[in-house]
């Protein structure tokens, strides 16, 4: 298990003061200043499980149908969307009568968060739809950043997260989950049901209010979740000054983000940090620390490196690898993002 956590004077766990040096001759140097200083450089390594390949596989709740051409052909629920993939170089397998039969297509700016708009070739849809995962009701919804409010392939984490947390709570424990950076809350949801208590935390008001409408449709109210809009780093900056820790911590950063006080977010920059609190707060009884990053210029082996420096000196082993989605009727598939989580004995 990890070892508990002890701040001392060399262990810095908030950003030092970002104040401008009034030199102009040394900026590089004043850059490397703004950067918290790393807490934890663990000299052990857990047990390397990789590459390890994570597919989620086509269902009644969600298809991925075709792809090709930079673009993917998806089923969800009802719905057949059509939405832009930048990895699918290759050429369709369907027929073109197959991607002319669709419900919607995004159009307009295809970036990863560029903002776009929608197209409806049969008839105007509205905003939302309903969408179900396993029983577990939500709403999809057409954004203007190509996004409809889940991510498939995260389903093998959920499931993973399910068994850990029903494992520990049918033995009468309890188990606290910390979902950063947590979207709609599609994961804080699935946590709750399995009988976690859920801290969900976005800088995000719009997706803070999408996931308490995901808790209504899930009839899930009396879940005990804390939905938090604030920026992930201040919070758990605050939760390792508290002494606070969690059993279960999620971990979907975004390439580049802002907080709700401006904030600035960039992976490459923020995330030792972030792994250190993160470490910071990860206690004694902690199961597991699952990190996602999408829509970077990476191998899955940088976050498996910088995840072995944080939680080297824990027991258990670290898997990383990449989530994909399996194309219905076809052995084809697609790589969504890369992952890496360590996972308790």
């Amino acid at each position: 298990m990890p070892k508990p956590y002890h701040k001392s004077k060399k262990q810095r766990v908030e950003r030092p003061s970002q104040k401008p040096d009034t030199a102009q001759n040394d900026k590089a140097s004043d850059k490397s200043k703004l950067k918290a200083e790393p807490v934890f450089v663990s000299k052990k390594r857990l047990k390397d499980v990789c590459p390890l390949v994570l597919e989620n596989k086509p269902g009644d709740d969600y298809a991925l149908l075709d792809s090709g051409n930079g673009l993917k052909l998806e089923r969800y629920g009802k719905l057949r969307l059509i939405r832009p993939e930048a990895q699918a170089i290759w050429q369709p397998e369907r027929s073109k009568n197959e991607w002319k039969n669709v419900d919607a297509v995004f159009t307009g700016d295809t970036t990863e968060e560029g903002a776009g708009r929608w197209a409806f070739p049969k008839k105007q849809l509205s905003e939302t739809w309903p969408l179900s995962w396993e029983g577990l009701n939500y709403l999809g919804r057409f954004t203007s950043f190509r996004h409809v409010g889940v991510f498939p392939e995260q389903a093998m984490h959920w499931k993973f997260m399910e068994e850990k947390i029903r494992e520990r709570v049918s033995k009468g424990g309890e188990f606290k989950v910390l979902n950063l950076f947590g979207y709609t809350g599609l994961a804080s949801l699935v946590a709750a049901r399995a009988g976690a208590h859920v801290t969900h935390v976005d800088a995000s008001k719009k997706a803070i209010g999408w996931a308490r409408e995901n808790q209504d449709d899930a009839d899930l109210g009396d879940k005990p979740i804390r939905w938090i809009c604030e920026d992930a780093v201040r919070f758990c900056e605050r939760e390792v000054r508290r002494g606070n820790t969690y059993d279960g911590i999620l971990l979907d950063p975004p390439a580049y983000g802002r907080g709700p006080k401006g904030e600035v977010w960039q992976l490459f920059d923020d995330l030792p940090h972030m792994l250190d609190l993160v470490r910071g707060i990860t206690g004694e009884k902690s199961s597991f620390v699952v990190l996602t990053a999408y829509a970077i210029r990476a191998s899955f082996y940088s976050m498996h490196e910088i995840m072995q420096e944080k939680f080297g000196d824990c027991h258990g082993e670290l898997q990383s690898g990449e989530l994909v989605l399996q194309t219905e009727n076809s052995q084809r598939r697609i790589s969504t993002s890369m992952f890496s989580r360590w996972v308790a004995p």
